[in-house]
């Protein structure tokens, strides 16, 4: 059996060509593909998500895709668990794994570990969320300064979502989020191959901008009707994906189709602004610029063998 060395772990901000970079090296190398993408687990998410196709998943192997339903919880130390038992059967089959995916707390989770998760109580959340509504995020932004900077200092004044749960933690347990994840973890016992793409802001910013044209003209409105026809309300944690809040706006007579548009790219451009600031803290991380190579593949192999 091949002796499999290294674990390739594929990252980048959204659309700049994670996917068709990981497809053909697995192909070269006989791999196959771990996604690492936080929203492509559910099931029925998959025009916003841009997951994989059926003929493509055919043809290449993928693992943590589809393996919960929108109103299941889901975190990033159940991926790193999961997704570490899949890395050893891949391996142990003489193929190579390829992580790929934008979500930079499941890459971490996974390759360094995490700390012992602190259980939600939902009853601290709601209220949170309630005071959120009544008085705007930045009251609460302002409360997470005063009790864990650390964490404030890394979030944006604006990430509802974030806040909340950094402020939960510290109702529930009286110790700041950072504090848990300064905790010591357990890294997975592989040698990482950190393989990161960017390209020109601008061309970024333009294939962003296509790619969400792309995902209207397949029918994205239609998947969201389809999720919301199923019970699926727009408050999930879930629903809280680029592009899917803002569909359930529409649907909801809250905004026109146009702006709806407008927005999905604003944030989709904010959110690969957010994890090109998360990607280049690592410095395990060797970078190719797409811009300015296409065809990276072969120099990628390179550093496998």
């Amino acid at each position: 059996m091949k002796n499999i060395k290294k674990v390739i772990i594929v990252v980048g901000p959204t659309s700049v060509g994670k996917t068709d970079l990981s497809l053909t090296l697995a192909e070269r190398i006989n791999g196959e593909i771990v996604s690492a993408d936080s929203r492509q687990i559910y099931r029925g998410m998959n025009i916003g998500t841009d997951k994989p196709s059926e003929e493509i998943r055919k043809k290449i192997k993928h693992h943590m895709i589809d393996i919960v339903n929108p109103d299941e919880y889901y975190s990033a130390g159940r991926f790193s668990r999961e997704a570490r038992k899949i890395i050893d059967e891949v391996i142990s089959e003489g193929k190579y794994p390829i992580v790929v995916g934008g979500s930079g707390l499941y890459i971490r989770a996974l390759t360094d570990g995490i700390f012992p998760e602190v259980k939600k109580d939902y009853n601290i959340k709601n209220k949170l969320r309630e005071k959120v509504k009544k008085n705007g995020i930045e009251d609460l932004y302002n409360y997470l300064k005063k009790i864990d900077s650390e964490t404030a200092s890394r979030l944006s004044p604006k990430d509802a979502q974030r806040i909340v749960r950094a402020v939960e933690v510290f109702e529930v347990t009286g110790r700041p989020l950072s504090e848990f994840l300064n905790l010591e973890c357990t890294p997975i016992m592989h040698e990482f191959l950190f393989i990161g793409l960017n390209r020109k802001r601008s061309e970024l910013y333009d294939r962003i901008e296509k790619r969400v044209d792309m995902m209207m003209e397949r029918g994205f409105v239609d998947e969201v009707t389809k999720l919301r026809n199923m019970g699926y309300h727009r408050n999930l944690d879930s629903m809280r994906a680029v592009g899917y809040r803002e569909i359930y706006m529409y649907l909801d007579n809250e905004i026109v189709l146009d702006d709806v548009i407008r927005l999905i790219k604003q944030k989709s451009r904010n959110y690969a602004k957010r994890q090109i600031t998360w990607f280049n803290k690592d410095k395990r991380i060797n970078w190719f610029n797409l811009s300015n190579n296409k065809n990276i593949v072969d120099s990628v192999i390179k550093i496998i063998k």
